[in-house]
């Protein structure tokens, strides 16, 4: 074994070097903030999916600013099969039709959004991310808006799609999204707007929350108004189109 103990000591001289140069040099700060940069971009957060591929995950950068900033977090990790299967079935009618079928992206549809534009450029592009994009997003970014920050989510949902199966992102996405009033993830949102655990859905409930979720803090889960009563009809329609267009094939 005497070379594995060589070969460590040979690493461990590189890095050394890496980090403090020589020791008639001035320090390398250019070659370590590069070397940070790098372990960002790659290793750790290919190392983190790889982790969370098989763990609970223990929160979000927006669960973090809410703890900082003395918010109340309600989150509690639930299974893919803790989750009631209209959730999913809502979710995926509601915000990603082809979710089973895509890499991560939905080019028909951000198509379809450009297009949009083009007709009516004073109006704000309506939001065409994927369940992968949005989970990718929650996992390790924040809110804040900017091409810089799109351009870092694309490189991470690549990353997701490449290492996690559909199931493992739909159960991540159902388990970190925002619901509203501190409340992220299926059981906190079902415990808090229904007064059960998210395993106990029915559908109508089930599209009710998928139904809020482009607006969770301004719109009602119970005693919804026209919008969301509406919007929950539809999506209990479209669950029913799921199920019989076969469109979460891959995480039954």
């Amino acid at each position: 074994m005497g070379w594995v103990r060589a070969l460590g000591r040979e690493i461990a001289a590189f890095f050394r070097w890496f980090w403090y140069g020589h020791a008639d040099a001035r320090t390398p700060w250019g070659r370590r903030v590069s070397g940070v940069v790098f372990f960002l971009a790659l290793p750790a957060p290919v190392l983190l999916l790889l982790i969370f591929r098989f763990v609970p995950i223990p929160g979000t950068p927006e669960m973090l600013i809410d703890l900082v900033t003395l918010t109340p977090v309600n989150y509690h990790w639930r299974k893919f099969d803790e989750i009631s299967p209209y959730l999913a079935r809502a979710v995926i009618g509601s915000e990603d039709e082809n979710f089973c079928t895509h890499n991560g992206f939905d080019w028909k549809e951000i198509q379809d959004v450009w297009r949009a534009h083009e007709r009516h450029p004073k109006r704000r592009l309506r939001g065409a991310s994927t369940i992968s994009q949005q989970t990718a997003r929650t996992l390790f970014l924040v809110s804040a808006r900017s091409w810089v920050r799109k351009g870092i989510e694309a490189y991470l949902t690549v990353l997701v799609e490449a290492l996690w199966p559909k199931q493992r992102i739909l159960t991540a996405y159902l388990n970190l999204v925002d619901w509203g009033h501190g409340n992220y993830g299926a059981e906190a949102a079902s415990e808090a707007y229904f007064g059960k655990p998210a395993s106990d859905l029915d559908a109508t409930e089930a599209a009710r929350l998928a139904a809020i979720l482009p607006n969770p803090d301004a719109w009602r889960a119970i005693h919804p108004g026209p919008y969301v009563a509406g919007r929950t009809g539809t999506l209990v329609a479209r669950s029913h189109e799921v199920v019989r267009d076969a469109l979460d094939f891959c995480v039954r």
